[in-house]
C-alpha cells in the first residue's frame, strides 16, 4: 500500500490536486469536473486537516476506498469528512469525468466561534460513504445555492464581515444537511428496523457471562464494525429510534441481567459486576444505582 499523504492547508490541498489556487487561505470550493485522478495517485491515502463536504452528481463508476471499504459513487451522493480521516482512490479518471463540487474549509476558519463547539456533534462528518446521504432535486439545489454564495463571498474583497458570513453559509449548509439525514433515518424505516434487529442479536450474543467475562464490555466501535457501520451512523440511528444511544441500550440489557442475578443467585456484588464485564464494581454499583435509584444491595433486599 502506498504512503499516506498529509495536507495541513487549503493551498497544499489544491496543489495536490492540480487545482486552482485558493482565494483564500482558510476555505475552498472545488468543482469536480475540473478534477482528474492521475495513475500516480491510485492507492494514495490523503489525509487532510481540513472538513470537507462533497457532492457528486455524476461519477465515472470509480472505486474510493474509505476505512475498510469500497464505495461506487456512480448514483451520486454527498458525503463529509472530518481532519484526520484518510480517504483512497482505487481507479483513475480523467478531468470531465465528474460532476458536482467539494467545500473544503480549515478548523482555524470557525476557531472561537460557535460553531466551533458544535461542529462535533454533526455525526456526518465520521459516517462511513456506505452511509452518505441522498438527496433530492430540491435538496441538491438548496446546498448548490448556498455553496455557490460562498464562493461568491470568498471570491470578493474579504473585509471585517467576511468571516462571519462564511461561518453564517456553513452552519446553515451543515444544518440543512443534517434535517436532510434524519429525512433519510424516516424515510428508510424498514432498513433501520432490519439493523436494530441485527443490534439486539448482536447484543444477546455479545452480553452473555461466558463473552463478558473472556472480552469484557464490548465498545460501540466494535458493535458498530461487526453491523458494517460506523460508529457514528449506529449512534445516530439508534437515537432517531429508540431515543438512546448505543451505550444506554448496552447498559439496559446489563442491568436486567445484573437484576436477575441479584434476585436467583448467592453471587457478591463484585462477582456480579465482573460476571457482566464490569472491571470495576464500583463503577457498576453507581451505574445500577443512577439507573434504577437503588444500590444493587438496596435492590435485592428490597424485593427479598
Amino acid at each position: 500500500m502506498k504512503d499516506i499523504v498529509n495536507l495541513s492547508t487549503v493551498s497544499e490541498l489544491m496543489d495536490f490536486y492540480a487545482s486552482k489556487k485558493p482565494l483564500h487561505p482558510l476555505i475552498a470550493v472545488v468543482d469536480l469536473a475540473e478534477v482528474g485522478i492521475p495513475e500516480s495517485m491510485l492507492g494514495v491515502g490523503v489525509n487532510a486537516a481540513l472538513y470537507s463536504i462533497t457532492m457528486k452528481v455524476k461519477t465515472p463508476g470509480i472505486k474510493v476506498k474509505y476505512g475498510r471499504t469500497n464505495i461506487d459513487f456512480a448514483e451520486g451522493c454527498l458525503y463529509g469528512l472530518s481532519p484526520g480521516q484518510v480517504m483512497r482512490v482505487e481507479e483513475s479518471a480523467d478531468v470531465g469525468e465528474f460532476e458536482g463540487w467539494t467545500l473544503f474549509f480549515h478548523p482555524d476558519l470557525v476557531s472561537g466561534s460557535e460553531l466551533a463547539h458544535k461542529i462535533k456533534g454533526y455525526g456526518f462528518f465520521s459516517y462511513e460513504t456506505n452511509e452518505a446521504l441522498h438527496l433530492s432535486v430540491r435538496e441538491k439545489e438548496t446546498l448548490n445555492e448556498i455553496v455557490r454564495r460562498i464562493k461568491e463571498e470568498y471570491s470578493s474583497n474579504i473585509d471585517e464581515h467576511s468571516r462571519e458570513v462564511l461561518i453564517s453559509s456553513i452552519s446553515l449548509m451543515l444544518n440543512y444537511i443534517q434535517r436532510y439525514y434524519n429525512r433519510q433515518f424516516l424515510t428508510r424505516k424498514s432498513t433501520n428496523t432490519n439493523i436494530l434487529q441485527k443490534f439486539e442479536r448482536k447484543l444477546d450474543e455479545l452480553l452473555n457471562p461466558e463473552y463478558l467475562k473472556e472480552k469484557g464490555l464490548p465498545t460501540v466501535s466494535f458493535l458498530a464494525a461487526e453491523l458494517n457501520l460506523s460508529p457514528s451512523y449506529l449512534t445516530d440511528l439508534m437515537k432517531r429510534e429508540t431515543g438512546k444511544n448505543v451505550q444506554e441500550v448496552m447498559h439496559y440489557h446489563l442491568l436486567e441481567q445484573a437484576k436477575n442475578l441479584l434476585l436467583s443467585s448467592d453471587m457478591t456484588i463484585a462477582e456480579i459486576s465482573y460476571e457482566l464485564g464490569f472491571e470495576y464494581p464500583p463503577y457498576f454499583s453507581r451505574l445500577f444505582k443512577k439507573k434504577t435509584g437503588m444500590t444493587p444491595s438496596a435492590y435485592r433486599m428490597s424485593v427479598n
